[in-house]
């Protein structure tokens, strides 16, 4: 059997250069992914208010649409992982597309913040789904020591993408409205996905298959990495989860460091732009601080996923979480652009430095049998931050009366989540600590 499989797979290859054609491809998809979350990231919270009728000072209202994007991406990137290894990652990439479709629609006969809140359970869906899958294509497609870059040019092609949208939607809002500029950007972008992965983007399903041969005929070649030996060759989904969540210390503390860096970009999608708005920043203004965040995120991914791939993992992933928490505090120390901006810059670099390495450690010591279901697993306590982080702002600033001491909140709880992983976590890169 193992040699009739052999054959069937020998024709794959791996390597960004070997592929670099899908590879291209699918950088593209994440980027068009995070242009479409981006549309919703300036304009909408901070024209609550005045657009979409959230009361003054109601915090935890203007908190729900991210509450209800955490749980309904969180829980979607749970089913693209196993569905991805049923269906295929290119099906499973084109659903999410078109729970997109009517985001665009909703926003524009938005009668009440409900619409709003209905629109982000549908881009939860979508995320879910797009960007879990482009992320787990890439890795189908490239070698073990390649993991850092490759997902460091995923995250920075969709946080560019996110960055870019929050800047242009904020300027189209100004000239056409709120309402018509987020239609025209939004059907732009969906539609064009769709296009394109209906057209060239190609199922990568069996490359995992086949690196799971090749692994199980003892013919992975390099450092052996060290893979959980407490699960089956074939696990269940329960099996996967509580390996994920608790049974793998290693895991457990990926996947709760996952789940708090989220506090980071809850803040910063919720009470950023409301925050900035209200300290007297136009909405272009606005757009830029916030992008800063994003580009820098983005921009500093290209490199600081590939620093991994050299100096290994657990280092940048503590570091990030203490360097961002850090940066959020910065917020409330200074006025003016030119600080907000510089704190937003740092905050992005920190989240540059644990973000695509999170997700490399875990890809790292996931068994290609089960890495999908790995990947969504982490990606789903990663995503439930989005919720359970925009809850806990809300109560907090409702309760103290202010958002600012929201932003002490979040910085305080990365501090604590650094020290989890620096506990807990170890290298996991295989040419650093390989299997004995």
């Amino acid at each position: 059997m193992s040699h009739v499989l052999r054959d069937e797979y020998r024709e794959y290859r791996y390597g960004i250069r070997d592929n670099f054609v899908q590879f291209s491809h699918q950088l593209f998809q994440v980027f068009l992914v995070g242009m479409t979350i981006g549309m919703l990231r300036t304009v909408v919270p901070a024209l609550g208010e005045s657009e979409f009728g959230v009361p003054k000072g109601s915090f935890l209202l203007l908190t729900t649409f991210v509450v209800a994007f955490g749980f309904v991406k969180g829980t979607l990137n749970f089913v693209a992982g196993r569905l991805s290894e049923r269906i295929g990652r290119q099906k499973v990439l084109l659903l999410g597309w078109g729970a997109a479709l009517p985001i665009p629609f909703l926003i524009l006969y938005a009668q009440n913040w409900n619409w709003i809140v209905a629109a982000t359970v549908l881009l939860g869906i979508n995320q879910g789904l797009t960007w879990s899958m482009t992320q787990t294509a890439k890795l189908d497609l490239t070698r073990p020591d390649q993991r850092g870059l490759v997902i460091g040019l995923n995250e920075f092609s969709g946080y560019v993408g996110l960055a870019v949208a929050g800047i242009v939607t904020a300027y189209m809002a100004t000239a056409f409205g709120a309402r018509q500029g987020l239609l025209i950007f939004g059907l732009v972008v969906i539609l064009l996905a769709i296009l394109l992965t209906l057209l060239w983007v190609k199922d990568t399903l069996g490359w995992a298959k086949a690196e799971g041969v090749k692994h199980a005929a003892g013919k992975a070649t390099g450092p052996k990495p060290r893979y959980p030996v407490n699960i089956a060759d074939a696990p269940s989904t329960w099996e996967v989860f509580s390996l994920m969540s608790w049974r793998d210390r290693r895991m457990a503390a990926f996947s709760q460091a996952g789940l708090v860096e989220k506090f980071v970009d809850a803040l910063v999608w919720v009470f950023y732009p409301a925050f900035l708005y209200q300290h007297g920043l136009s909405l272009a203004n606005v757009g830029w601080v916030v992008g800063v965040y994003g580009f820098v995120w983005g921009g500093s991914q290209f490199f600081t996923g590939k620093l991994s791939d050299h100096i290994g993992r657990q280092k940048p992933i503590v570091w990030g979480m203490w360097i961002c928490g850090g940066g959020v505090a910065l917020m409330l120390l200074g006025q003016g652009v030119a600080w907000w901006s510089f704190s937003a810059a740092v905050t992005g670099f920190g989240m540059a430095l644990l973000y695509p390495n999170l997700s490399a450690a875990v890809s790292d010591i996931a068994h290609p049998n089960w890495r999908g279901s790995a990947i969504g697993i982490y990606r789903f306590w990663r995503d439930l931050g989005y919720g359970i982080g925009a809850l806990a702002l809300g109560i907090v600033a409702s309760w103290s009366g202010a958002m600012e001491e929201s932003f002490w909140f979040v910085a305080a709880a990365m501090f604590l989540s650094g020290l989890l992983v620096w506990v807990w976590g170890e290298e996991t890169h295989p040419r650093l600590n390989p299997a004995a």
